[in-house]
């Protein structure tokens, strides 16, 4: 049997995969969207209805980007973008995704935190819309599909979830009105849910829509801030108030202490289903 050669074993050590694909995949999303941002500056549309064609087109740009770049570096068919049973995987993840948020609210709501003031134009539903899903299909292709996975591949899935959870609660401590609770709660909510809805169904689908549902519902659906940025336009003016361990304050109900664990029991059962599947990868020095 061949050997690797040093240039090799550096050019696929999970740490170069790891860079390399975020490098690739950033430059290709970050032009795209730029060029296409451009483009239609040059022309009439509303610019809620241009920020919704770039979103979507950027979110294109990130699944082929992926999809080319691991399928030519890996060698490999990228079953983990397969459309096989995607309309199962996406209305299990907005179904999930949607519970999760309105049971989050549910709280604030029976402790008199939450109430509508006013309802918007349905139009006003296109801004979140945008948002939820770029956020959703950019940060899971580059945080499950590249962060989670590789290591995952020598690590195992525990060690590759905890890591990859505790950099996406981390970059998130970056955001606006966000703190070290906010991000350790990110970390738990997103950061481990979505891995292990991932490794329930290996497939990136399944996280996206999840991620998709938790974002859209929160801002468009309930008018709350999502992450620390208050959206420009929402379906549903409300006001939300109270102690910020159960409304989660200026960074949004992803802040409150019910959002981490009505998630965290989310990712226990999936977890569970994952090992009753034989889905959970040993590190390698246990296979």
């Amino acid at each position: 049997m061949n050997k690797k050669s040093i240039g090799e074993k550096i050019l696929h050590f999970p740490l170069t995969k790891i860079v390399i694909g975020f490098i690739v995949c950033g430059i290709v999303i970050g032009l795209g969207k730029n060029l296409l941002q451009k483009a239609l500056e040059l022309t009439s549309l509303d610019i809620d209805l241009r920020n919704l064609i770039v979103g979507i087109f950027t979110a294109v740009f990130a699944v082929i980007s992926y999809k080319y770049l691991f399928q030519f570096y890996e060698k490999r068919k990228i079953t983990e973008l397969s459309t096989n049973r995607i309309i199962k995987n996406l209305a299990l993840g907005i179904l999930l995704g949607a519970v999760l948020q309105s049971l989050t609210i549910l709280v604030i709501y029976l402790k008199g935190g939450y109430s509508v003031i006013s309802f918007n134009p349905i139009l006003y539903i296109i801004p979140p819309l945008t948002m939820g899903i770029t956020s959703a299909i950019i940060e899971e292709i580059l945080f499950r599909g590249i962060l989670f996975r590789i290591p995952e591949e020598k690590l195992g899935s525990y060690i590759s979830l905890i890591i990859s959870a505790l950099v996406f609660g981390a970059l998130h401590m970056s955001n606006p009105n966000s703190s070290l609770s906010a991000g350790i709660g990110l970390a738990i909510q997103a950061g481990l849910l979505l891995g292990a809805a991932y490794i329930y169904s290996r497939n990136l689908w399944f996280p996206i829509a999840i991620h998709f549902a938790w974002n859209f519902m929160q801002s468009a659906i309930f008018g709350a801030n999502v992450s620390g940025n208050a959206i420009s336009k929402t379906l549903i003016v409300s006001n939300i108030e109270g102690e910020n361990w159960f409304t989660g304050g200026q960074f949004g109900p992803e802040g409150s202490v019910q959002a981490t664990v009505f998630c965290l029991i989310a990712t226990i059962i999936l977890l569970t289903l994952s090992h009753k599947k034989g889905n959970i990868i040993k590190p390698y020095w246990k296979k």
